[in-house]
């Protein structure tokens, strides 16, 4: 029985497609992940950035007796157990989707389906992970829409020691919880109006540079953008998309930081000659006048900013995760 200290983490991602050429393509273009043949199994593939494996791409095909599910993102949480895992999801109202199993020189996995039939899986690692604050090309928060995020969470803090952290009211539409452990933020859960197509799911979210951007590709090579991209509180971005295979994934940017000039840096500039006064005055009404409007955007994007934490408390909570850490 091999042990892990990532009890609770999410250790693990990987997308089931039906053309699995076409995933390569768009999670090239979209999450800027260049894909690798796993030396284990040619067939299974690896998105890869910084020369680190970020997840997995492979291609849905038939079992017999098992009705084959439609392209989903799978993310995998950390136990220390796999076996000891199954056998307590069933007895608090889970469903084994496939049993456990053996991946040389990684550790054990097994699928599962909570008490409202999400789809996630547990993984024992031979090599431990800890968590580590998320980069570009990884995944920053976790969101769980369900039909109903009470039993789910306990179902979920049961077998992973998920806490229960800050809380959203949402009006209408209820809670959204926001889960963790160790004082780390991992992501949220709650009962939207209406739920996706194929019920309860897990959504990651990858982190990306600028999602207003990553959004536009993803858009232009595919895919349906079903919520966003919008800005939440502290200037953080997010968006909810379908791919074009028809899974669900989502991105995060974090807030941009602007810089500002040092003295010595502005203090390079050569000294104007008597001829290029004129040319400097210019300059320095246009700067000016540069300033104003800066201030009155400024203004008004903080106007926006006080609407926009009126606004989604899911999309509110993503900026969370990236503040948050152990």
């Amino acid at each position: 029985m091999s042990t892990s200290s990532d009890r609770g983490l999410f250790v693990w991602h990987e997308v089931g497609t039906n053309d699995l050429r076409a995933g390569e393509e768009f999670y090239a273009k979209v999450a800027g992940w260049k894909s690798e043949s796993w030396s284990q199994n040619p067939s299974y593939k690896l998105f890869v950035t910084r020369r680190e494996s970020r997840a997995g791409l492979y291609l849905i095909t038939e079992v017999p007796n098992m009705v084959t599910p439609p392209p989903h993102w799978l993310s995998y949480v950390g136990t220390p157990d796999v076996d000891a895992t199954v056998r307590q999801a069933v007895e608090l109202g889970g469903k084994v989707v496939v049993p456990g199993y053996n991946v040389p020189h990684v550790g054990r996995m097994a699928h599962l389906q909570d008490p409202q039939g999400a789809l996630f899986a547990v993984s024992s690692q031979e090599q431990r992970s800890r968590y580590k604050e998320p980069q570009l090309g990884d995944f920053s928060w976790h969101e769980l829409l369900t039909s109903n995020w009470q039993t789910a969470f306990d179902f979920y803090a049961k077998l992973f020691g998920w806490e229960k952290m800050e809380a959203m009211d949402m009006g209408p539409q209820g809670t959204y919880q926001i889960f963790g452990t160790g004082g780390i933020q991992l992501g949220g859960m709650f009962s939207p109006g209406g739920l996706p197509p194929g019920g309860p799911l897990w959504i990651p979210y990858f982190l990306t540079a600028d999602a207003r951007r990553t959004a536009e590709i993803a858009k232009d090579n595919g895919a349906m953008i079903v919520h966003g991209p919008m800005e939440v509180t502290g200037g953080d971005w997010v968006f909810t998309g379908i791919d074009p295979q028809s899974a669900m994934f989502a991105a995060h940017s974090k807030k941009k930081v602007a810089t500002t000039a040092t003295k010595s840096e502005a203090a390079k500039g050569a000294k104007p000659s008597k001829s290029s006064r004129k040319t400097s005055a210019k300059k320095t009404t246009k700067t000016a006048k540069a300033t104003k409007t800066t201030k009155v955007t400024k203004t008004t994007k903080a106007t926006k900013s006080t609407k926009a934490a009126k606004g989604s408390a899911r999309l509110q909570a993503s900026r969370k995760a990236s503040k948050k850490r152990r």
